[in-house]
């Protein structure tokens, strides 16, 4: 059952907080984001800079990174993936508890960035897990990655747990761990988690132009 907005702001006024037990939940969950110490490249400088003093991280309740991935529930993707890490970067993800997100930061973990025509860099890296928020930028400065957290925190705290609409990991059927990939002849196989990596075929007209 839905709470009367003006009757939770006036019982607010009196210092009585109503609320559900969902927005419990998630308001706990987007406040106690633990991230995984780890980074790839150059933007893991960047992610760096943002737990420091000016930029202040902790002020989100994300500043405990933590060195396992048992003890994590935040994937921040800071550089280029390259395809030999691609299947390590993946086994770190089904290594974390759930509920657990993931952000992609900067140009080369959402797409491959200035190294996307490399035969050895990953295309991105919601090719194989699930991403939630992408940064772009070659790299992103620390306000960046500040506001894709601010909108991760969103996003959980309107994440439903009940219903046909509710979170992947609220939900017997979803998925918590992601298929590996492995070493093919000539790529990584698969080249991509189908189940979650689908992208629209592009269709080029022929002709146009003028003559």
């Amino acid at each position: 059952m839905a709470i009367d907005s003006k009757l939770a702001e006036d019982l607010k006024s009196q210092g009585v907080h109503v609320t559900s037990f969902e927005q419990l939940i998630n308001w706990g969950r987007s406040s106690s984001l633990w991230p995984l110490q780890f980074g790839l490249a150059c933007c893991a400088i960047e992610m760096i800079a943002a737990t420091m003093a000016k930029y202040d991280m902790a002020r989100f309740g994300a500043e405990v990174f933590r060195p396992s991935p048992r003890q994590a529930d935040l994937m921040i993707v800071a550089g280029t993936v390259t395809k030999k890490m691609a299947p390590q970067v993946v086994r770190l993800y089904n290594q974390m508890a759930e509920p657990k997100y993931v952000i992609a930061m900067g140009a080369c973990a959402i797409s491959g960035g200035p190294f996307k025509d490399g035969y050895n860099v990953l295309k991105g890296i919601d090719r194989f897990i699930p991403v939630d928020v992408m940064i772009p930028g070659c790299p992103p400065r620390p306000e960046a990655l500040l506001e894709g957290l601010m909108t991760l925190r969103d996003k959980i705290a309107h994440e439903k747990l009940i219903g046909s609409h509710r979170a992947r990991h609220a939900d017997p059927e979803g998925a918590a761990e992601m298929p590996v990939p492995e070493f093919g002849a000539h790529d990584l196989e698969p080249t991509a988690n189908r189940e979650i990596w689908n992208p629209p075929t592009m269709v080029r007209e022929a002709g146009g132009g003028e003559a």
